[in-house]
């Protein structure tokens, strides 16, 4: 239940705030007085749209919070739980609106988006307005109001659930047998790859030796011809460099003989003269495996070629190709692995089917014992609002190949203005008036069965009048026996059957107008229905005939 509402710099509200309380309250005053802007701040604060206009001129930010009792409403503390966001019984949501026109959210002092605002919105408050009578011409709509008074949402739940499970594995079905035969052209075509692959020099490691073979190969004559050069000057020639040390270090033998200072010299020559020898020996060794081949070149050659052919077949690099082989090889072995067959998943399908047929059927069921109950309901009521003879009638149709996840039915609202007249859809109600009572009557009893613990309804009664109004009052008093109900009405019949009435009047002055609500005493109803009896001139008649509605109520 909604307790307080505080509006600051909203419109042209400079700072209100209004405490609620159960039952019904009214709302009144002339047109253009702020009425609807009230409510319109209850639908910012429950995630409305908004926009820079939506701030007070001269202001720099609208703020609105409202509170609620959540004591009897078990949806809405359920929903703080599951996010997070709980606060004992109550609930506190609060929204600011930039003149720049962007906007934050709160809820239980915690920042939140406008969209969860919406979300938690639906679970505390319902707003009905004058054009509703043009949402109720939606199938969607009709739907819902039907399932509302069949109270399924649980069955409803799995039901979508079931038909979700249902298209998805017809979906996987469907898809195997567009890609069949791609698929099998696939491991097809991998399969080929990877055999090519496998034929090939395949390591790095392999590939490396190859591309170092081919070096030597293909120099192997100026490899030959160098390393003879190396070995003569270092060893086999007259003068080589094994001569000159030789030489050298008998002379620094001699001379450190003589003076020890210089064994160090002797020392170094004589090191000089062994790394010579290994180097000599290994030189002999590397000449000796040098071999002018040109069979094995020519081999070595085609593996190189086959390597660089298949790489660039492949978009590739050549060293790529081993992780190419890995990549081919996993993906074939997940198509291998995933080989479902067409007839298990006919298989699923059916039996994911059947089961959401069954549970469709079950909500029909339910539908039509529901509209049954809808189709009385609303003709009675349309009689008590001045539409005696009329005749509202909630046609359902099912068919199985409209499957979808709210169920196989189509609703249709059909309506009989007058007697003897066939009911005919709602969207094709002649007369605007008609269609104003009917939807009043369709959102009298809807409301019975809304889950929401606050109605607002703005201007409903918009288009009755004399005894229709008194009892389109009666019918919103009642239900504010149940829930709270807010009501925008010019109506006095309707204001005067209100459990507590709120006037709202527009003060302006030089530079400013604003909008001020004042909770009215017993004395002050009496002057706003008596205004809204007489018009300009209130007599004392009017008077006595307003006190007389207000005690009668």
């Amino acid at each position: 239940m909604l307790e307080h509402l505080q509006v600051r710099d909203f419109a042209i509200i400079d700072k209100v705030a209004v405490d609620w309380q159960p039952g019904m309250t009214a709302l009144t005053g002339e047109t253009g007085a702020g009425k609807s802007i009230l409510l319109d701040a209850i639908g910012l604060v429950l995630g409305g749209r908004a926009d820079s206009t939506s701030v007070r001129e001269g202001a720099k930010r609208a703020d609105i919070t409202a509170s609620f009792d959540l004591r009897k409403n078990l949806d809405a503390r359920d929903w703080l739980n599951a996010h997070d966001l709980d606060d004992d019984d109550s609930c506190v949501l609060r929204r600011v609106v930039g003149s720049d026109g962007r906007s934050r959210a709160y809820i239980n002092g915690r920042s939140t988006t406008a969209a969860s605002l919406r979300e938690l919105g639906s679970c505390l408050v319902q707003i009905l307005g004058q054009h509703e009578h043009q949402r109720l011409t939606d199938h969607k709509i009709q739907r819902r109001i039907v399932d509302a008074c069949a109270a399924h949402g649980p069955a409803l739940i799995q039901l979508a659930d079931s038909y979700n499970k249902w298209r998805d594995v017809s979906d996987r079905l469907s898809q195997l047998r567009f890609h069949s035969e791609s698929r099998v052209q696939r491991l097809d075509l991998l399969s080929f790859q990877l055999q090519e692959l496998e034929q090939l020099p395949f390591s790095i490691e392999e590939i490396n030796g190859l591309q170092l073979e081919h070096t030597r190969l293909g120099n192997a004559e100026r490899l030959l011809s160098l390393a003879n050069e190396a070995l003569q000057s270092g060893y086999e020639a007259e003068q080589s460099a094994h001569t000159n040390l030789s030489q050298a270090l008998r002379a620094a033998e001699s001379l450190a003989a003589t003076d020890p200072q210089a064994a160090s010299v002797a020392s170094l020559f004589n090191d000089a003269l062994i790394n010579l020898d290994e180097a000599t020996a290994s030189l002999r060794d590397y000449a000796s495996e040098i071999e002018l081949d040109p069979a094995r070149l020519n081999w070595v050659e085609e593996q190189l070629d086959t390597l660089q052919r298949v790489s660039r077949k492949h978009h590739c690099e050549v060293h790529e190709l081993p992780a190419l082989r890995e990549q081919i090889q996993q993906e074939l072995n997940e198509l291998q692995s995933n080989d479902i067959s067409a007839e298990d998943l006919q298989t699923q399908v059916a039996t994911l089917r059947s089961d959401y047929l069954r549970q469709a059927h079950k909500i029909s069921a339910a539908r039509a014992k529901a509209a049954k109950k809808l189709s009385t309901q609303v003709t009675k009521t349309m009689s008590a609002l001045g539409m005696g003879g009329g005749k509202f009638v909630v046609e359902l149709s099912d068919d199985p190949e409209r499957a979808s996840a709210v169920g196989i039915d189509r609703v249709e609202l059909l309506v009989s203005a007058n007697p003897g007249q066939s009911p005919k859809p709602l969207a094709r109600v002649a007369s605007g008036g008609e269609l104003s009572r009917i939807s009043l009557a369709i959102q009298m009893i809807a409301s019975h069965y809304a889950p929401v613990p606050s109605m607002i309804f703005d201007e409903v009664d918009s288009g009755v009048g004399g005894g229709v109004a008194e009892i389109v009052g009666g019918q919103l008093r009642d239900l504010g026996e149940r829930c709270q109900v807010m009501c925008v009405t010019h109506l006095p019949q309707v204001a005067s059957q209100a459990h507590q009435h709120i006037a709202v009047r527009k003060v302006s002055g030089s530079n400013y107008t604003q909008t001020m609500p004042r909770l009215l005493n017993k004395t002050e109803r009496v002057e706003e229905i008596a205004r809204m009896l007489g018009g300009v001139k209130v007599t004392a008649k009017v008077r006595s005939h307003a006190r007389e509605m207000l005690t009668s109520s």
